[in-house]
């Protein structure tokens, strides 16, 4: 299934690891050549309400950034549009640093779709990469779909009269994971969009959708209270947060695997390069400490590593892959 963009978000996707090792020999080296100090609050706008995976991301790593930078790290939550309100804020700000954002994979896609002429890549400065993940699909405790072929089957059955809810509109990451899955076992859903996890969650629960979508660390915690079970995850391996349940592959459905989340923190355009990597170097120190590590791997997500000149090129590829997907699930011309 789509082969040729598959390698190439292969590539893309795999080169946080490679990133990873020359990061972590460099970064103490850049830091000696001048580290980031602020002259005053950080602002860190998100695309998303509270409570959702991103939001937990930032919040958990501005916690462990604020020792480091000797400022306050703000989280200011600016839902709506797809991730436009947010994007409008962080293109008018300063490229002074005290204004950034985080963005997933969603950013490159919607700039692509509904967003499209509104803004563009070269709107920004691309920072760092932070983490990669896999999305999941997960039912209400109790439900009658315990595993994918029920999922199809009740598509089938119902005319594809079975609604999914995600983060984001047609044509967003999360969306187009389920265009995928559709694709590979020849059926059609209803997605149902949201502006944050605790909403998809909620409406699960509420029984307004059938199934949701998101990455496990927003959810974790319905999983521990088992008031929801996980139908599949759309990656080449099992969420270590959750080893009983099977990715796509293991239940017949193939799907191309370097579809995966990747977060990262972004700026204004035209903020200075040394200012730019000083701001990663920080994010990516941050990212070792103690709280940091046990929060990501008990949220089963990978660490990136990529700063402002190779996060740039990544920016470029993947919005490269994200046309080619969109095209093939329908979305764009």
């Amino acid at each position: 299934m789509l082969s040729k963009a598959g390698n190439k978000a292969r590539h893309c996707l795999g080169a946080s690891v490679l990133a990873a090792m020359t990061m972590l020999a460099a970064v103490d080296a850049a830091l000696a050549e001048g580290e980031w100090r602020p002259t005053g609050p950080v602002n860190m706008v998100m695309h998303t309400a509270a409570g959702g995976t991103a939001d937990v991301f930032i919040r958990t790593l501005a916690k462990n950034l604020e020792p480091e930078i000797g400022q306050k790290v703000i989280v200011i939550n600016a839902p709506g549009g797809g991730g436009a309100a947010q994007m409008t804020r962080v293109r008018a700000a300063r490229p002074d640093g005290l204004t950034l954002g985080v963005n997933t994979l969603s950013h490159f896609t919607s700039m692509l779709t509904n967003l499209k002429g509104t803004y563009a890549i070269d709107d920004f400065s691309w920072i760092a990469s932070t983490q990669e993940d896999a999305i999941l699909l997960f039912v209400k405790s109790g439900s009658e779909i315990n595993n994918l072929d029920d999922l199809i089957a009740k598509a089938k059955a119902n005319d594809g009269q079975v609604n999914v809810g995600g983060f984001g509109p047609a044509g967003s990451m999360q969306s187009l994971g389920i265009s995928m899955l559709e694709k590979a076992a020849g059926v059609k859903f209803n997605w149902v969009a949201f502006n944050s996890t605790p909403d998809i969650t909620a409406a699960l629960l509420g029984g307004h959708v059938d199934v949701g979508v998101s990455n496990l660390g927003a959810v974790s915690s319905f999983f521990d209270a088992e008031r929801i079970e996980g139908l599949g995850v759309l990656g080449k391996d099992r969420l270590t947060g959750l080893p009983d349940v099977p990715t796509f592959a293991e239940q017949g459905y193939e799907v191309d695997t370097s579809w995966l989340q990747v977060r990262g923190v972004f700026g204004p355009a035209n903020m200075p390069k040394e200012l730019q990597q000083q701001i990663a170097d920080a994010i990516h120190k941050a990212m070792r400490s103690e709280e940091y590590q046990n929060y990501a791997r008990n949220a089963g997500v990978v660490d990136s590593w990529m700063g402002p000149e190779e996060y740039t090129r990544f920016v470029k590829r993947v919005t490269e892959v994200a046309q080619t997907q969109l095209k093939a699930a329908g979305y764009i011309q």
